[in-house]
């Protein structure tokens, strides 16, 4: 059995808490199931929120690496990070004891 380390539990409830608001959900969701990069403009329109809002949002999806942001000229691209597509799953399995418990 592989432990889970206070370290590892840590990183894994910032990254559930990161995930635990309808907003910023709907805001991980336009960006990635986008067909491109999108700006943050493109997002207020997905999601239906104020600018602020939605840059708060990405600031915390950004700051636990969910989104990559770069910028081009005066506007950010937003994209999804993909390596959340293999790391979250595999958090959750080691929660529950089903994978190696590492982030």
């Amino acid at each position: 059995m592989n432990e889970l380390t206070n370290a590892t539990a840590d990183e894994f409830a910032r990254w559930f808490r990161c995930l635990a608001d309808g907003t910023r959900l709907r805001v991980l969701h336009a960006v990635a199931t986008a067909p491109h990069p999108l700006t943050v403009g493109e997002i207020v329109d997905a999601v239906g929120r104020s600018q602020s809002t939605v840059s708060r949002h990405l600031q915390v999806l950004a700051d636990e690496a969910f989104v990559l942001t770069e910028p081009d000229g005066v506007r950010t691209l937003v994209r999804v990070n993909d390596a959340c597509m293999t790391a979250l799953p595999e958090a959750a399995a080691a929660i529950m004891g089903q994978g190696p418990a590492t982030a």
